[in-house]
């Protein structure tokens, strides 16, 4: 039966693994630009993923989302690859890419599989196990809120300077910009993480209870 469960599972990671390819090899499907960052939809496999199979899966499944993003942008280079592939710098320089864009690109993303999957349980214990629509629309809501959050702030911590030249702005507008992203971006992100969660792992997570009494 356990040896049955593992299966099961690997081939669900798999799945995971195969949506998160193709929003990623589609165009403007799992990277919309938005200015000079891109919106992603490649979180909400990660965070389904997350609570349906745990934390470790989930952060599997985020350090794959990080290596795909890296990998995008070290081939597809845009004014911002600068802080998601070490290997790409910054645009009119003749330097070279900084280890920081893995801070960037890969820990964000590894805790994209990780809080969500607490945040449920959390929330499960909090309302006693009444209540998951709304447990899994914020588990949901979790990830995309660390998603976006970390990447920006990361980024303005990390890259404050090269961020600004990509913007053409200096000093406290930098941070504003981050702002904005972190409002226009990261929001909608976020609602889309929730309500896809409240849908997706909820078919999910009854279809595996029911598969365990059998």
């Amino acid at each position: 039966m356990k040896k049955n469960k593992n299966i099961f599972n690997l081939v669900l990671t798999a799945l995971f693994l195969s949506i998160m390819l193709l929003l990623a090899t589609v165009p403007f499907l799992g990277f919309i630009p938005i200015g000079p960052i891109h919106a992603t939809t490649l979180h909400l496999p990660v965070i389904i993923a997350s609570i349906v199979l745990g934390p470790r899966t989930g952060g599997f499944l985020g350090g794959c989302f990080g290596l795909i993003s890296m990998i995008r942008n070290t081939v597809m280079i845009t004014p911002m690859s600068f802080a998601f592939s070490p290997f790409i710098a910054p645009l009119g320089t003749d330097g070279s890419g900084s280890w920081k864009a893995l801070v960037v690109v890969m820990i964000p993303r590894i805790l994209i599989g990780v809080v969500p999957y607490f945040i449920y349980q959390w929330s499960m214990k909090l309302f006693k196990n009444k209540g998951q629509g709304f447990a899994l629309f914020f588990a949901g809501l979790s990830g995309g809120v660390v998603n976006t959050v970390l990447v920006m702030n990361l980024i303005y911590f990390l890259f404050k300077t090269e961020y600004a030249q990509v913007l053409g702005e200096a000093g406290n507008a930098v941070y504003w910009a981050i702002l904005g992203v972190i409002l226009t971006q990261g929001i909608p992100e976020a609602i889309i993480g929730g309500l896809a969660c409240a849908g997706v792992a909820a078919i999910l997570l009854k279809f595996m209870q029911q598969r365990e009494k059998v």
